[in-house]
């Protein structure tokens, strides 16, 4: 993932995630155990902050790991975080734990991605919701975006597009504001610019008593907004869950987030588990 840093010198980026938080020099100084001169004197170049200083304020301004060592570099110090591709040997308990938890939650669909939504790995419940995509959208390396919103991917057989969309856009939205990516800015307006795709779950015959997988339509008291899928004649309901690890060390892995798909209806754990050799 690609990092913009339009300000050079590490007080007018250190200005730029204090202002991005809304936080004036006397609030992030009182977070940050120190005084609204002493920011005011980074800030402006008056002063140089010490490497703890640096990671303090980067702590208090909730600065992604990647940016952290770029606000470490401005100020003269060694980067403190490293990043270690996936296929690193280093990588190894991190892969097979991951793996793991993805196939423990078989049948029930999970993935892991990226800063940038690139899918890492995937469970074969995820698998199952892909089925006849076009090869085109399955090419590696996958976007998870990509295959949700574009409308030979699973748009068309997502009953609640519109409500689903709305919620995509607005997470990636949520993630613009909290990092400098120009990466994801672009992949945000290709997603955004895609047409709303017609949904041929329209047409799914419908079956009764059985909830969102056999009744269709029929009122479930969701507790959060469900993704409503077709697969194979019936509708599936789905909470998406995202997970990421705690206090990363290593920027490869602070940029991992684990979503998981849980069934939102007893008819859609029903049909999952039938699925299940």
């Amino acid at each position: 993932m690609t990092t913009v840093a339009p300000d050079t010198g590490v007080g007018p980026l250190l200005r730029g995630w204090r202002e991005r938080r809304r936080l004036s020099q006397l609030e992030l100084a009182l977070r940050a155990g120190s005084s609204a001169r002493h920011i005011s004197f980074v800030e402006t170049g008056r002063s140089r902050p010490s490497e703890e200083m640096v990671l303090r304020l980067a702590e208090q301004l909730d600065v992604p790991v990647r940016d952290r060592n770029a606000l470490l570099l401005a100020a003269g110090y060694a980067p403190r975080f490293a990043q270690t591709p996936l296929d690193d040997p280093a990588m190894d308990s991190l892969r097979a734990g991951v793996e793991r938890l993805l196939r423990g939650y078989e049948p029930y669909p999970a993935l892991v991605v990226d800063g940038t939504y690139t899918v890492v790995a995937a469970n074969r419940g995820i698998a199952m919701l892909m089925e006849g995509l076009p090869e085109h959208l399955l090419t590696p390396p996958l976007n998870a975006m990509r295959i949700t919103l574009h409308p030979e991917g699973l748009a068309p057989r997502i009953r609640n597009l519109r409500e689903w969309r709305g919620h995509l856009l607005a997470q990636m939205e949520r993630q613009i504001a909290l990092v400098r990516s120009e990466e994801l800015r672009e992949l945000y307006d290709e997603v955004a610019a895609y047409p709303l795709a017609f949904s041929s779950a329209a047409g799914v015959a419908e079956e009764t008593g059985e909830g969102a997988a056999g009744g269709g339509d029929a009122p479930y008291a969701y507790f959060a907004l469900p993704l409503r899928i077709e697969h194979d004649g019936r509708v599936l309901s789905f909470v998406s869950s995202i997970s990421t690890f705690n206090t990363p060390m290593d920027v490869t892995v602070a940029e991992l987030a684990i979503e998981t798909l849980l069934p939102a209806d007893p008819a859609t754990v029903k049909y999952l588990r039938s699925l299940t050799p």
